[in-house]
């Protein structure tokens, strides 16, 4: 076990050059804890030369409750001993106050040693025979005597129960320290990680409140070793003042961002203000800068654009505009920025932070403020967060509003496709991007186009003739309907630009089809956010507060980034200037730099697009000889089509037989096995469901006929696509209707991602999932929460089920408890979403994704063949099965065999959830105390160009 102690020390002369240290403390069988007997006590909090920063009240089921078995809410400390407790200890006669009072008249008997480590306030060597004294500043008489010198013994820890919810009373929050394991509650508590847990605590004389230690797991396995894992207990945002703008273009999302913003902000204790209309208002300042509570930002999760505004401001481009905005900032004490835009925005920002100090003293000079501001706000933080549908900043994989962006595009893709098709049409979209083509070369890999053009990377020397022979072509294989996908900034080799009517023209002369330009414009930009963009932002904007509780005077302005699932700190000015490169390697016409520096995603995106839109003559393709069978398994999922049409094309491109299994493993063990060619799978990307059809049958019982049909087939390698084998219009009827809750039971199985990650999405009040049981006082206190939300001006709420959380704890069982409890206060209604979550077309992501993992998977599986050949006719190393997908920031291929030590098989999940360390956020920006793992936050690394 590790503790952590701050204290700050100063030296002899004075308090007032504080030096802060961190004493880091083992306490192991062989090590003694510092309030053993014999060991030498901490010193006392009034000792000259130390200053005590307030310390975080230690869980109180951690605790021994003190002497006089005062119960409290919450986390009060016992004004007698200071020692913070949640009930009275057993065999006591029940305390002399009320429940939750803050007076104790239960004073210990004399000589009754404290069992909250109080130091002795009488002098180091008493009177012989006299007990030593322990001074008490809430009582103001000596509150605890004991007949020796030194400290009283540390706390007695008592077996910690199996959950934080069989504490009675009101639930209290989760402890400090608690894992994401399968603890219980909402908040998640790790039983594996709190065995072992000493609680150390000591009443400081002179202090209301008790000096506490961080008592902490040092065998943590998700720890770096010799580190300390880091909660958001740790900061503090008291006496702060944040100000959240958005500028620039809007972009889906940015509500969901400044939501975390402002309800972490008042979360931590910080103040938060509004600046409305982007840094016009700031310059403008007056009712343009206005405070934010916790229910200003109430059912904006689901709105697109932005409710504080956004405006270009030329004003804030000169400095007189920038010294009105810091005069307009030091009025309210804002030191701290949130920013959301692109990166034009966010270089302002750094160039309003490197002024700050010269700002200030100039508005001293004038007399605008004086020289304890200039002191007291001397150092001004700024952190970013990139709102920008284009996806055209560097350093980050996804920016907030992009995938939003992407669902308008596909959804008029499916739209136009019909009337395409009805009448063989071709179709020329023109989608935004004027210096990049993200939105273009994704929905053309989404939607399967026939071609896109990029200002990355500009067509060949006779484009205008090649891409005729693929269309052509394409009609030649009887396909009715072509579309060209063109990015508004598409330029050639020359930098010339390519528009969407030129490519019109050039179609209808050379082969006569009939074209139709669509420019869908500003369409991209409204609408709906998506969940993604929800999880995302609320997940960036989280961040963003901690990264700016933390920020030093030393710390450079930083933006809060995507790297695969993790939400990383990068230099803000690095990322603007490798931005800004890439713009300076198309003005030069250094095309595969440019996409070099628009990093590993965007060159994986167009390398995947080639291989799949043009296929090579078949004399072009060398013959491997080999058969390679795909199959889909386990239920139906959107993208399964996508990823098959994937591994079909990639598969026949580097010269394997491809052969297509039906109804999954039943259909493998009769032989339903067909060859399938490149214009099989034509159209298959938005299809939902299986064209191939699954069943949930395991291979089991069919081993010796599926082994018959492999033989038979002399197939070589085997891809499986499979499994282990809409809350916002609901919302919306809740915002309709006063003081109505909705339960909503998910599908999942036993794995809870769905209600975890879509009550993040969706703002829900709770989400109960089986990786974290509950029990009939955590429903009662979710119940107590609506009643108390009910009586502000958020009369709605959402809860959601996964449908196998509890055997018992039904969803019919829930509703009616939250009927009957919730009866005068609100009404409930139930809705099971079933199937429907399975079915309807795939979104841009899971077209997106299915396509690029099944195109990796085939490229592993050739190379696999190629290093078996001359091993004869059996390959069964450990690592010739494997299983693709991501883990933490990377797309990898693990082997089953290593799998199964980290698989639960009954329930068919893994032991470890990643998204459970998300969990504690729903909680928060619901309004509930939640213990939030923070290690993984605080280092600002640095942005390569294939980090991203």
């Amino acid at each position: 076990m590790c503790v952590f102690q701050y204290v700050e020390l100063a030296s002899g002369a004075g308090r007032g050059r504080a030096e802060r240290t961190a004493a880091r403390v083992s306490v192991g069988r062989e090590s003694r804890s510092a309030s053993q007997p014999g060991a030498r006590p901490p010193p006392p909090r009034d000792a000259p030369g130390v200053l005590s920063r307030p310390a975080l009240a230690l869980p109180a089921n951690d605790v021994t409750p003190p002497p006089c078995g005062v119960p409290s809410s919450g986390r009060c400390p016992c004004p007698t001993c200071g020692a913070p407790v949640i009930s009275r200890a057993p065999n006591q006669s029940p305390p002399a106050h009320p429940r939750g009072s803050r007076t104790c008249d239960a004073a210990p008997p004399a000589g009754t040693p404290p069992t909250c480590g109080a130091i002795p306030a009488s002098a180091a060597s008493p009177t012989a025979g006299a007990a030593p004294t322990y001074d008490d500043p809430r009582v103001g008489a000596p509150a605890h005597t004991r007949p020796g010198p030194g400290p009283c013994p540390k706390p007695r820890p008592r077996p910690r129960p199996r959950s934080l919810s069989r504490t009675l009373g009101p639930r209290p929050s989760p402890p400090i320290g608690a894992g994401a394991g399968r603890g219980r509650g909402l908040g998640g508590g790790s039983e594996s990680g709190a065995r072992g847990r000493v609680p150390i605590a000591y009443c400081a004389p002179g202090r209301a409140a008790p000096l506490c230690l961080l008592a902490m797991d040092a065998d943590d396995s998700r720890a770096p070793k010799g580190s300390l894992r880091k909660f958001l207990e740790h900061l503090s945002g008291a006496g702060k003042a944040i100000g959240v703008l958005t500028s620039g273009g809007d972009a889906q999302g940015m509500n969901a961002a400044v939501r975390a913003v402002v309800r972490m902000g008042i979360y931590v204790g910080a103040k938060v203000y509004f600046i409305y209309e982007g840094y016009q208002g700031m310059v403008d300042g007056g009712s343009n800068i206005a405070e934010a509570d916790w229910e200003s930002v109430s059912s904006i999760l689901q709105v697109g654009g932005t409710i504080i505004g956004s405006a270009r401001c030329q004003a804030f481009r000169t400095r007189e505009g920038r010294l009105k905005a810091a005069c307009n900032l030091l009025q309210r004490g804002i030191t701290n920025l949130c920013v959301i835009g692109g990166d034009g925005s966010l270089t302002g920002a750094n160039l309003f932070r490197k002024e700050w100090s010269g700002l200030l003293e100039e508005l001293a000079r004038n007399g605008q403020i004086d020289k304890e501001a200039v002191q007291k706000y001397a150092y001004l933080n700024v952190v970013g967060m990139v709102g920008s549908i284009d996806n055209d900043f560097c350093g980050t994989d996804m920016t907030i509003g992009t995938d939003s962006a992407l669902h308008r595009i596909i959804e008029v893709v499916d739209a136009i496709m019909t009337t395409a098709q009805s009448h063989q049409r071709t179709f020329v979209l023109e989608v935004m991007g004027r210096h990049c083509g993200y939105l273009a070369l994704v929905s053309a890999l989404a939607c399967g186009a026939d071609w896109v053009f990029l200002p990355e990377s500009p067509p060949e020397e006779g484009w205008e003739e090649q891409m005729c022979v693929k269309l052509s072509e394409n009609r030649a294989r009887k396909k009715r309907l072509n579309i060209i996908i063109v990015a508004e900034g598409a330029i050639d080799t020359q930098n010339k630009p390519i528009t969407s009517e030129k490519i019109k023209e050039l179609v209808v002369t050379q082969l006569g089809y009939d074209t139709r330009v669509t420019i869908l414009g500003h369409v991209q930009r409204g609408g709906t956010p998506s969940a993604f963009d929800r999880i995302l932002a609320s997940r960036m904007g989280v961040e963003a507060v901690i990264a700016l509780l933390e920020a030093t005077p030393d710390t450079p302005a930083c933006v809060v980034s995507l790297n695969g699932n993790h939400a990383v700190r990068l230099p803000l000015m690095e990322c603007v200037q490798m931005t800004q490169d890439v713009q300076k390697a198309m003005d030069e016409r250094r095309f595969q730099d440019a996409v070099r520096l628009r990093g590993r995603s965007f060159a994986g995106n167009l390398n995947t697009y080639k291989r799949l839109a043009i296929k090579l003559p078949d004399d072009q393709i060398p013959k491997t000889n080999c058969n390679v069978a795909v199959i889909n398994v386990g239920a139906p999922a959107a993208g399964m089509n996508a990823a098959v049409r994937s591994a079909v094309r990639v598969g026949i491109a580097d010269g394997h037989r491809m052969l297509a299994i039906y109804d999954g493993f039943d259909g493998f063990a009769k032989g339903q096995i067909k060859e399938i060619g490149w214009t099989d799978v034509g159209g298959w990307t938005g299809q939902g469901g299986s064209i191939l059809g699954t069943k949930r049958v395991l291979p089991g019982k069919y081993l010796e006929e599926i082994a018959t049909q492999m033989r038979t087939h002399s197939i070589n390698a085997l891809l499986i696509i499979g499994g282990f084998e809409t809350c916002d219009r609901i919302k919306q009827s809740a915002s309709g209707t006063k003081r109505r809750v909705f339960i909503i039971e998910t599908m999942g199985g036993y794995c809870g991602y769905l209600a975890n990650m879509g009550g993040l999405a969706a703002g829900a009040d709770a989400a109960y999932i089986f990786e974290e049981p509950f029990d009939i006082r955590d429903l009662q206190s979710n119940v107590e929460h609506l009643t108390e939300k009910m009586k502000t001006t958020i009369q709605r709420g959402l809860v959601l089920r996964n449908e196998s959380c509890s055997e018992n704890y039904t969803t019919d069982f829930i509703y009616q408890l939250y009927s009957e409890e919730g009866k005068g206060v609100f009404d409930c209604r139930k809705n099971v979403l079933g199937h429907m979550q399975q079915g309807g077309a795939p979104s841009p992501f899971d077209r997106n994704f299915g396509t690029k993992i099944s195109a990796r998977a085939m490229e592993w599986i050739t190379a696999k063949l190629k290093e078996a050949r001359g091993r004869g006719k059996k390959f069964t190393t450990d690592d010739s099965v494997c299983v693709l997908g991501i883990s933490k920031r990377n797309v990898i291929f693990q082997p089953v065999a290593e799998l199964k030590k980290q698989t639960d098989f009954e329930h068919r999940i893994p032991k470890e959830q990643w998204w459970l360390k998300l969990r504690p956020l729903m909680k928060i920006l619901a309004k509930y105390k939640a213990s939030y793992d923070v290690s993984d936050s605080g280092q600002l690394e640095h942005v390569q160009p294939w980090s991203v």
